[in-house]
This record gives structure tokens, C-alpha cells and sequence, in this order.
């Protein structure tokens, strides 16, 4: 089997393809799962150093998200719904190899009208998108949200969602190119470059001078949005893919009425299971309606170049969901036909 083994922290781009990795062990609730496409994410590039919060004992095979089917070989334990040959999405540690074993419980149904590669990428991003806006920032129609790093990952999900729920997006990201993505693909209402000198004034003029409702943020610029955000808005704190972690001027946080949170959803399984069945539910009826679509950066790296996807997720040269395809996906060739 293939697979990208960790024995020691090191940067991914050290890291070999394996190509006698052991087969994954399967405990008794779990399934095993043929790997076709696996999400890369920015903590992969962290675990793999020893600098991310989960650190598997050694060795241990890099990467979370995948899609695939159940294997043929796989056993079923019982009340498991699922059958050798179903298409499942989902996460647990070791999605960057030919196989993955997985709690049964721990995997969803793949919507028929979406790929592996497509699905490699939900498990983690759409979640935390959707309760980040609904759960916690209860976002409302007519709203204005900022979104920053609106073409990666979380934040290009963050974008459809927000319009789904009928709130004016202004996207916001370090290039053209990237804002050009927020519009194409996510149909933003508004782009600002954050790079630019005094962006905020652009978000100002965009809102007449009001600022936005909720601040949506998974790279660490909450301090800068904070200098356009509505009196009483909401700022998310989602994540620090640029490394730094703020320190916030709690002054600006008294005058302007403003509430600052945080989207963990890697908690929810442990404080508010109950929660999950419900962001799962509303997310896959939007998904199987085509009201939102995973959008997949345009390489998608096969298993031996994986860890040139991480370094490119690294240098923020992507946009969307960057992904591995481990295997041909079938399903993405049989959809181009039609």
C-alpha cells in the first residue's frame, strides 16, 4: 500500500511516498476505505512538523479528509449502514494513502451528484463554514459579511453559503486572481484586496459608511477588519493560516458594541454531538440541490505529488479545496459525458 509515513517531524516536503506501507488496522467499529481523492489542508503541513495540536504516535500516515468507497475487503460491523462499494466522505488520520481505516459512524454518504474529488473536501470546510455562519454568527438576510481569504478553502465555502442565507458578500483576498475566483466561482457581491493601503476604506464606501454585520476570518486579520465593522457586528475568528496569532485592542471591542467568537467545529463531536446531525442534514440538502458546489483548485495532484500541493497550499498560490487523487475517479469521467 501507499502511503506518506511520518517516522520523525519534518517538513512535508521531506516526506517520501511509502510503497509498502502496512495496511491500516481496523478496530471494531470500524470500515475500511478504498481512498480515491483526499482534501489537503493547512494543518496537515503543521501535524507533519509536530507544531498542530494532534500528534499520533509515530509512525503515522499524514493527512484527514477524504472520499472514496468501502472496500471490498472490508468488514462490516454491526448497525453499520454501509455496504463494500459505497461512495463515503469523511475524516480520521491517514487519508494520504491508498486505504484508510474509519469509525462507520464517522462517515457520511457521498450526494450522488458530486465527485471524489469534490467530496475529498467537505468533511471539515463546509461544516465549519455553515455553523460559523449560522450557528454562532446567526447571520441574517440583508446582512453584509466580510469574508477574508474568501478564495480558500473555508472561506470560498463561506462565500456561497453566506449568499445562500441572502447576506451581500464582500470577498476579500491578496490578489486579482484570487478575487476574480470569488466572483467566478462563488458569486460574490463585492472583492477588496486586502493588501492594498487602507482597504477598509473600500469596505466603508461599499456599506455607506456603515461598516459589515459579521467579519469572517481564517487567517488572522481581525484587527485590521475591525476598522470597518458595523456597530454591534460580529467578527469570526475561524482560524491563523498566516501564522500569527492577534492580540486584539479589546477598546475597539467596547466602543463599537461588537462580539468577537470562535468556530472550533473539531469540538462539536465532544461538547454538541446533536449539533452535528443537524449542520450535516441542512448542508447535504444544500449540497444534493446544487445551491452550493465544492469548488476544487484547478490541479489536482496525483498521490505522488502530494506534498507539492501542500507546498503550494503553503505559499498561498491556490484557491478552493486543493486536492490528491489517489485513484481515477470514475464518477468525474462518467459526468463529463453527460
Amino acid at each position: 500500500m501507499r502511503a506518506y509515513v511520518v517516522k520523525e517531524w519534518k517538513h512535508p516536503s521531506e516526506l517520501a511516498l511509502v510503497h509498502n506501507a502496512p495496511e491500516p488496522a481496523t478496530g471494531p467499529e470500524d470500515v475500511l476505505v478504498d481512498v480515491h481523492s483526499a482534501g489537503l489542508n493547512f494543518f496537515d503541513i503543521l501535524q507533519a512538523q509536530g507544531k498542530y495540536q494532534v500528534k499520533p504516535p509515530f509512525p503515522f500516515t499524514l493527512g484527514a479528509e477524504f472520499a472514496g468507497k468501502i472496500a471490498s475487503n472490508s468488514q462490516i460491523p454491526k448497525g453499520c449502514p454501509f455496504k463494500s462499494g459505497d461512495r463515503v466522505f469523511g475524516s480520521a488520520q491517514g487519508a494520504f494513502a491508498d486505504r484508510i481505516a474509519v469509525r462507520w459512524n464517522s462517515i457520511i454518504p457521498l450526494p450522488d451528484n458530486l465527485t471524489f474529488d469534490q467530496g475529498a473536501g467537505l468533511f471539515i470546510t463546509w461544516p465549519t463554514s455553515y455553523e460559523a455562519l449560522v450557528g454562532r454568527a446567526e447571520l441574517k438576510p440583508g446582512e453584509t459579511i466580510l469574508v477574508n481569504a474568501a478564495a480558500g478553502g473555508v472561506g470560498i465555502a463561506a462565500v456561497q453559503l453566506a449568499k445562500v442565507l441572502g447576506a451581500r458578500v464582500i470577498a476579500a483576498a491578496g490578489s486579482q486572481s484570487k478575487l476574480d475566483i470569488c466572483k467566478q466561482y462563488a458569486g460574490a457581491d463585492y472583492t477588496v484586496d486586502y493588501t492594498t493601503p487602507d482597504w477598509q476604506k473600500q469596505v466603508l464606501k461599499i456599506t455607506e459608511g456603515r461598516g459589515v454585520d459579521v467579519v469572517y476570518d481564517p487567517v488572522g486579520r481581525i484587527k485590521d477588519s475591525l476598522k470597518c465593522i458595523a456597530f454591534k457586528g460580529r467578527a469570526l475568528v475561524i482560524g491563523f493560516a498566516a501564522g500569527r496569532i492577534e492580540n486584539l485592542p479589546l477598546n475597539l471591542v467596547l466602543l463599537k458594541n461588537i462580539s468577537i467568537m470562535g468556530l472550533h467545529w473539531g469540538l462539536y463531536a465532544h461538547k454538541e454531538p446533536s449539533r452535528l446531525l443537524v449542520v450535516w442534514k441542512e448542508l447535504l440538502s444544500l449540497l444534493s440541490s446544487g445551491k452550493v458546489k465544492p469548488i476544487v483548485y484547478s490541479t489536482v495532484y496525483p498521490l505522488a505529488h502530494a506534498m507539492e500541493g501542500l507546498g503550494a497550499l503553503e505559499r498561498r498560490e491556490t484557491w478552493g479545496k486543493v486536492v490528491v487523487r489517489v485513484r481515477d475517479d470514475e464518477d468525474a469521467k462518467a459526468m463529463a459525458k453527460l
